[in-house]
């Protein structure tokens, strides 16, 4: 998903709470309204959330790394198809379709979470982990009625696993030329308006800070300083 649509799904969810948002005339950009200013600083403030969770669960890794846990299951093809037929094969979602909700991530040490629509009741959510080659039992997802669950769906077939091992390569690749900057101990997927997008979106150095974008095979799409 392109970053203009990504960006029309978040200002679509916040649209109330946009409107009336006060923006300082000095705040504003050349050729651009207070309304315009103020969706773009929501689209921020989303996005740091994001990243500070991404961060939280890299620093953690980051420990089981120094203990060799590390197994490199981002780039470890064979691995991730082998989560995901065993996913797929999970008795409750048997001649059933999977729907992931919301998200999906994917840790170097192994792991993945995962939030799935229920196999018999399509209000409720369940969240799952991958551990050790095998998926939890369902744990319930404590939803809220402001929350559109069925605009955050996207079947599972729509998501190869194997993906991450092209995203996570070219990632690394591109972090590389980048001075100061680290490869990624993490991929996931937001899903916004049945619609989704590959994370990581920005490369992190210690003097330059780059976008990148990933298509919905993994294709490298952009790839820019800011």
């Amino acid at each position: 998903m392109g970053c203009q649509q990504f960006s029309k799904s978040i200002e679509d969810t916040f649209h109330p709470a946009v409107k009336e948002t006060v923006v300082p005339p000095a705040a504003v950009p050349p050729h651009s309204s207070p309304y315009e200013a103020a969706v773009e600083e929501q689209i921020k403030q989303i996005e740091q959330q994001v990243t500070t969770m991404v961060e939280t669960h890299t620093t953690t890794h980051t420990v089981h790394h120094k203990e060799g846990r590390d197994i490199n299951f981002l780039m470890d093809e064979g691995k991730l198809n082998e989560a995901e037929v065993a996913l797929k094969k999970l008795p409750q979602y048997a001649g059933k379709d999977i729907f992931i909700y919301a998200t999906i991530h994917f840790y170097n040490e192994g792991s993945i979470h995962v939030m799935l629509q229920h196999p018999e009741n399509p209000k409720y959510v369940d969240s799952y982990e991958y551990k050790k080659g095998q998926w939890s039992e369902p744990s319930p997802k404590l939803l809220s009625v402001r929350d559109n669950i069925q605009s955050r769906m996207v079947p599972l077939s729509s998501v190869r696993f194997a993906t991450v091992a092209a995203i996570a390569k070219t990632y690394n690749e591109k972090a590389a030329q980048v001075e100061g900057a680290k490869p990624t101990t993490s991929v996931y997927v937001s899903v916004w308006d049945n619609r989704m997008r590959w994370f990581p979106s920005s490369i992190n150095g210690s003097r330059e800070r780059y976008a990148i974008e990933f298509g919905t095979d993994g294709t490298l799409k952009k790839f820019e300083q800011e």
